[in-house]
């Protein structure tokens, strides 16, 4: 039996160094999205817009825009590791969200580069852009799987994410959700947070699982909107942030869903692209456009 919460603390905590007088840091590792609604761009506007200091690791460039994705350029390996290991050894890192990785050669950079990092890790495993470009490749699958998603806090696979990380189909009804989050958690994350964008019905229902408790879950309006891009990118990283300023991974996902929620409502306002336009990640703070 699921339990439905909105920001109820738990047993699977961060290590956030919270009361600190500077802000917490946390850091992305992701690719770069030209059109700034995803990726990179997203995930420091949502450590901004949620208070924390963000630092970035690029893997990827990529040319895209609210329409289409053109180029994807992987960052030479060397240059993707150098970047996390000048980044661990100066700053206080409090946690760390990892995003589009597009090659096994790439996953296992980055894994050798976090080895002796202790803090959380939020995994969200790009696997297709909004625009249907594919975004990790199938051999990278097995070396996500291997290298990864064991050192993980929380994975935040969407219902084709999860479908594909398990190679089955997506999962048709609430009950086929739980028992693919289930299998994901078999294969080493302390938490699966299965999203519920890409189900029908009017509520949006995300999942989150963990090995020894109850499923939780966290509901909200489905918003009618075409302006959804870099909705994942910006709820693992919204995750993160959490994690960073300390709070108990439910209370962080709670107050991430929420936030994203609003960043949803408010995205139509801001007009960005011809496509499938980003969320509005500062719709707390921009004055007129909220």
């Amino acid at each position: 039996m699921a339990e439905t919460i909105a920001a109820a603390p738990g047993s699977v905590t961060g290590i956030g160094r919270p009361g600190r007088d500077a802000p917490a840091i946390a850091l992305t590792i992701a690719g770069s999205d030209s059109s700034g609604g995803a990726g990179i761009q997203a995930d420091l506007k949502t450590f901004s817009a949620l208070g924390v200091y963000g630092a970035s690791v690029i893997t990827a460039v990529t040319a895209q825009n609210t329409r289409v994705v053109t180029h994807i350029h992987d960052i030479p390996l060397d240059v993707v590791e150098g970047q996390i290991v000048a980044v661990l050894d100066d700053l206080d890192v409090a946690a760390i969200k990892i995003g589009m990785l597009s090659s096994p050669e790439i996953v296992e950079s980055v894994a050798r580069a976090l080895d002796g990092y202790a803090g959380p890790v939020v995994l969200d495993p790009v696997i297709v852009a909004k625009s249907g470009a594919k975004l990790l490749r199938d051999e990278a699958i097995a070396a996500l799987k291997e290298r990864l998603l064991p050192r993980a806090t929380v994975i935040t696979p969407n219902l084709p994410e999860a479908a594909a990380l398990l190679d089955c189909a997506p999962a048709g009804d609430a009950e086929e959700v739980e028992r693919q989050g289930r299998a994901l958690l078999s294969l080493g994350p302390a938490a699966v947070l299965m999203k519920g964008g890409h189900a029908e019905g009017e509520v949006c229902t995300d999942l989150l699982l963990v090995a020894n408790g109850p499923a939780m879950t966290f509901t909200a309006e489905r918003l009618d909107t075409r302006n959804t891009h870099g909705t994942g990118c910006s709820l693992s990283s919204a995750i993160a942030a959490g994690l960073a300023k300390g709070l108990a991974l439910p209370q962080a996902v709670g107050e991430a869903h929420d936030w994203l929620h609003g960043a949803i409502r408010a995205a139509d306002m801001l007009s960005v692209g011809s496509g499938h336009g980003p969320v509005h990640h500062f719709h707390r703070l921009w004055e007129g456009l909220r």
